[in-house]
């Protein structure tokens, strides 16, 4: 049963999902607004340090806490793993998330926007009516928020794109998408780390390597960067690849 709570600024319900996790969820809507709260929730729970919490993961609009049902029967012998685990994150929701934020980093990305590097960048442009150099005046010009990471370690969701380039996923996804691919999807843009079957539009590709599961922090992006893409050249891009 979902419950509705009255102290987060945006209205949010909590429910289980199994017997060892639980999702806060403020509705099925991508903006920035509900992001912040989501990801203002996130820092709030991970810095308290609750027992039992195994993982956290965030998306546009929910989070989602995977937890130990066995060490938290261990540990709140009288209450069920979830009533204890909800009731944490009900104290969590006590103060306004409006009061603190996350405020992620500044990142720019090159992207090669080459044909070579572009496979979907003509039909883009003529399905616009706009040209190749308009497509990435218009993809390189805002600065984007990462809502969320998933699909592969690292994908980084982000958004939102001009209106004008906005186009839906590909009616036959390919087999083998490159690593470091920068594709459209909606109104959302973002970066393959792996190869990968994809269905994105793919507009350009960056030299920069987005996940790498040797590092702590495997993952170049985190929820909550802004992120800018500027051009580079096919020479430059094998400049950055091959770190010259």
């Amino acid at each position: 049963m979902q419950e509705e709570i009255k102290p987060a600024v945006l209205p949010c319900r909590i429910y289980p999902l199994g017997d060892s996790a639980l999702s806060i969820d403020w509705g099925n809507r991508i903006d920035e607004a509900t992001n912040r709260q989501v990801l203002t929730l996130w820092d709030r729970l991970r810095r308290a340090r609750l027992p039992g919490v195994s993982d956290f993961v965030p998306a546009y609009s929910s989070l989602t806490l995977l937890f130990d049902a066995n060490e938290l029967r261990r540990r709140f012998p009288t209450q069920s793993p979830y009533t204890k685990m909800r009731e944490m994150v009900e104290h969590a929701l006590a103060d306004p998330l409006e009061s603190s934020t996350v405020l992620g980093r500044q990142i720019q990305i090159p992207v090669c926007y080459d044909p070579a590097m572009a496979p979907d960048l003509p039909a883009l442009a003529a399905r616009s009516g706009l040209t190749a150099p308009d497509i990435i005046q218009l993809h390189t010009a805002p600065e984007y928020r990462v809502f969320m990471l998933g699909f592969l370690p690292g994908f980084p969701y982000m958004g939102t794109v001009d209106e004008r380039i906005a186009a839906p996923r590909l009616a036959q996804p390919r087999q083998r998408v490159p690593a470091g691919s920068v594709g459209i999807a909606g109104v959302q843009t973002g970066i393959y780390p792996l190869e990968s079957p994809g269905g994105w539009n793919l507009i350009g590709r960056t030299p920069l390597l987005m996940f790498d599961g040797q590092h702590t922090a495997p993952t170049l992006l985190q929820p909550g960067d802004r992120v800018r893409f500027y051009a580079v050249s096919l020479e430059q891009f094998y400049q950055i690849q091959s770190g010259a």
